[in-house]
């Protein structure tokens, strides 16, 4: 058997079974931006590491740490057939370990409020019958839909505009059902138009519309009834001829279409002889003569008539016809029309001031004297009598809104011993009123508000607007248009008043739009109305934050203290709100810099040194707080640090104060004996190192040695004499040029003039010379400043006593001066007063002198 074989066939399964059993998962929310940390392969597996598909992340192949990369994730696009499911999971293979392992991990794309809800139609409409029962649902089959998961995907319903006439339900499977809150009548309203409002239910809500529009729909609620002016009574004559009309009945249902067809017929109750005499149109209610009349007597005829409807009882009515003797008639009414006429109808236009419309006389074959004509009823008639005649006018204008038809019952009176009382004799005359327009159209709002999202797609419809005529015809056909002031990117349909939006709105470039909206009717001449329309621009986050400068230069001194100001960040967003809220953040460095957002200032959060790092470059990422995700932008930083004088010179040679130098007597003069050599770690003035010799001993009025002050090189300045043998010490002061003040350090340089060049050696370092830097006074000393300070004293002592005696000498002579001016004085004006004796001119000499 090979076992080596079969061991490595069992460990090659361990190890195919680790792989497996150690994927791993990782989430990351979708449309994230680019640098965005997703998690690690670090913790898991051990590196290199290689990420096989860099499509959406990319993967640190020292760390294992997985990064979003430019292509956004998007969860509905990656996932379309598991839109709706619970998890959208995108597999992804790597190369990982030294042995180069091959792994499967997955990749959760979470789901964000990315996706609006939206209706696929613009419009839903219903019909309801107007008898619906109050509680009634009816179903919405129109539900708007969200392509996100969750809560994200999850839709709440509501109505707006309804004046509680209708609600909503949301019934377990996201059934809608719109809900009769209160009875309905098609007669005194046919059309609601509501609007839909679908949210989600995210942590940023998201929201869509669609116009609801319930129409009523008639049913037969409404039964027959007569009208007021339909005739109660008629007067024919004995020799009327057949066929001809007697009276018109009229009655009205308020109903629509065939649930107001009316049918008019005489009641079984009639007599025979009416049956004979007269007959009924079913439909237009005329009553007629069957055949003629040839009657001397006097008769009455009492006709019932029904009008009837479906499912309704008959409404009825009763016309009594008078038939008069061809022998013994009453007086019969003549009218000449005076007014526009037609078929026996005179035709009015509405709104006229009182005007005549005929003239009007009994006629007969004998005279009736005594007799009179007057009108029956409450209408807006009058008869005035004229030389036996009467003038029928209008007592009122007449308004076709509320009345389009009258018909003007004129009787004759006779006297009697109660009075006058109307005879038989009657004459109906028929008046329509004929519109004008004299009403102009009315909005259902004067002022229409509402809010849409910018970015919005061309074309959107956004409201519609509504006015309505009193006016009948022509007069009473409504258009609309926008006012002219009225940006050319709105559009209203002049049949419907749709308002719509050509373009995409900005919000940042406009966030409000008020539109003035006409109305207008087609009468001659037409008139019109105005109502408003405000639109307010809702903000989208569509603009990225932006930097004032790509980049950033700033200077600050080292040691600056913890949290000091490096410099101010600009950065604006043009969104409002949350969209608009910008947040920067240090990325891309380990340098000691925090951005400080309250006051937009980058600080700096510890102590830097020059000497260590004297620039800085990093990377600011501003985002904005806007949903459905934040936007980003990137500034660069670049931070010189300034030297600051910190370092005192260090010095090199020589390496010790101990040191010494053996200095042959032979040495010629201006030799170079040695030489100093400092650094200093700081740049600039800061690092410029001058050598002084500040003391040395012994002390010699002319100094044996000279020192280059740039060079630091030791000379000897003069040719040694026998007396110079010795040790020579030279107390040397390096300073740098820092400002306001340098930093100093010293060092003794020891030379030992001696015939034998033996090297020599101290044992102890000398004993410290006064000295005095008149750069830094402050910095000599202490022995010395005290020489200094007496003898500075003893110099101001010397100068205030000088200045005394000088002040003596010049009083002195002001006082001679004086007495010889004043002698004069007195021998030229004796007669003056004392107090005059110097003159002004003289006075102003010696105080000027003084």
């Amino acid at each position: 058997m090979n076992w080596a074989g079969l061991l490595q066939n069992v460990l090659v399964m361990v190890h195919l079974s680790q792989i497996i059993c150690g994927s791993v998962q990782f989430s990351v929310p979708e449309e994230q931006e680019a640098g965005i940390r997703v998690g690690t392969l670090g913790k898991d597996f051990s590196p290199p590491y290689r990420l096989l598909t860099q499509e959406y992340l990319w993967m640190d192949k020292n760390t294992g740490d997985l990064y979003t990369t430019e292509q956004k994730m998007d969860r509905e696009a990656l996932c379309p057939e598991d839109t709706k499911a619970a998890e959208c999971i995108i597999p992804h293979n790597a190369i990982v370990g030294p042995l180069g392992d091959l792994i499967q991990f997955h990749v959760v794309v979470e789901d964000v409020n990315d996706n609006a809800p939206h209706f696929e139609n613009s419009e839903i409409q219903l019909s309801v019958p107007e008898d619906v029962a109050v509680g009634t649902g009816i179903l919405l089959d129109d539900q708007a839909q969200d392509r996100d998961v969750g809560r994200n995907g999850e839709l709440r319903y509501h109505l707006k505009g309804s004046d509680g006439v209708f609600s909503l339900t949301v019934e377990k499977g996201a059934v809608i059902m719109l809900v009769v809150q209160r009875a309905l009548d098609r007669e005194t309203r046919d059309r609601y138009q509501m609007t839909l409002v679908a949210t989600d239910c995210g942590s940023d809500l998201l929201s869509a519309t669609v116009t609801l529009t319930v129409k009523v729909t008639d049913v037969n609620d409404n039964c027959p009834r007569f009208i007021s002016d339909s005739p109660r009574s008629v007067v024919v004559t004995g020799d009327t001829r057949r066929d001809s009309v007697v009276a018109q009945v009229r009655a009205t249902d308020a109903d629509l279409g065939p649930n107001a067809a009316i049918t008019y017929s005489l009641s079984p109750k009639v007599s025979e002889r009416a049956k004979k005499l007269f007959s009924l149109d079913s439909h237009s209610g005329h009553i007629r003569l069957t055949e003629d009349l040839q009657s001397d007597s006097a008769e009455e005829l009492v006709l019932r008539v029904l009008a009837s409807s479906h499912h309704c009882p008959p409404a009825d009515t009763q016309v009594t016809v008078s038939v008069l003797p061809t022998a013994s008639q009453v007086p019969s009414i003549k009218i000449g029309f005076i007014a526009e006429h037609e078929n026996q109808t005179i035709v009015l236009p509405e709104n006229q001031p009182p005007t005549i419309l005929g003239l009007l006389e009994l006629g007969g074959d004998r005279g009736f004297e005594g007799m009179s004509l007057i009108i029956e009823g409450e209408v807006p008639f009058s008869l005035s009598p004229q030389n036996g005649k009467y003038l029928l006018s209008t007592s009122k204008p007449l308004d076709y809104e509320m009345k389009s038809e009258y018909h003007i019952s004129v009787v004759v009176s006779r006297p009697s011993a109660e009075g006058f009382v109307s005879t038989s004799s009657r004459r109906v005359i028929r008046v329509l009123v004929v519109d004008v327009n004299d009403n102009a159209p009315k909005f259902f709002q004067s002022h229409y508000q509402l809010e849409v999202e910018e970015n919005n797609q061309p074309g959107t419809p956004l409201l519609r607007v509504r006015a309505s005529d009193a006016d009948s015809g022509q007069n009473g056909r409504v258009t609309y248009r926008l006012g002219k002031h009225a940006a050319t990117i709105f559009k209203m349909d002049r049949v419907t008043g749709q308002l719509s939006v050509a373009i995409p709105l900005d919000r940042e470039q406009q966030d409000v739009h008020t539109l003035t909206v006409l109305a207008r009717d087609s009468g001659s001449p037409p008139l019109e109305s105005v109502a408003t329309v405000s639109i307010r621009v809702l903000d989208q986050n569509d603009n990225v934050p932006v930097f004032l400068t790509p980049h950033f230069i700033f200077f600050i001194p080292e040691n600056v203290p913890p949290l000091a100001q490096v410099g101010k960040v600009g950065v604006a967003d043009p969104d409002e709100g949350v969209n608009g809220n910008v947040e920067v953040r240090v990325v891309n460095s380990s340098g000691p810099f925090v951005m400080d957002n309250a006051l937009g200032t980058l600080r700096c959060t510890t102590n830097v040194d020059r000497e260590t790092e004297d620039r800085y470059e990093l990377h600011l990422l501003a985002s904005d707080n806007g949903h459905p995700s934040p936007l980003t932008s990137v500034a660069r930083v670049t931070i010189f640090v300034e030297d600051v004088n910190d370092n005192q010179p260090k010095v090199i040679l020589p390496n010790s104060n101990l040191s010494c130098l053996t200095v042959s007597p032979q040495t010629m003069a201006g030799t170079m004996v040695t030489k100093i050599y400092a650094t200093d770690e700081d740049s600039g003035l800061n690092s410029e190192i001058t050598y002084t010799i500040a003391a040395q001993e012994p002390a010699h009025h002319s100094s044996l040695f000279r020192l280059d002050s740039r060079s630091g090189n030791i000379t000897l300045a003069q040719r040694l004499l026998g007396t110079d043998l010795g040790m020579h010490h030279l107390f040397i002061v390096v300073s740098d040029g820092g400002k306001p003040s340098p930093l100093h350090t010293t060092v003794w340089v020891n030379l030992l003039v001696n015939e034998t060049m033996e090297p020599c050696h101290l044992d102890s370092v000398p004993r410290s010379l006064p000295y005095r830097l008149a750069q830094t006074p402050s910095e000599a000393p202490i022995c010395e400043m005290e020489v200094g300070t007496a003898s500075y004293a003893q110099l101001i002592l010397i100068v205030g006593l000088g200045m005394m005696l000088a002040s003596i000498c010049v009083f002195v002579v002001t006082a001679v001066l004086y007495l010889k001016q004043k002698k004069g004085a007195l021998q030229q004006n004796r007669s003056r007063h004392v107090e005059d004796d110097i003159p002004l001119r003289l006075k102003e000499k010696y105080y000027s002198d003084e």
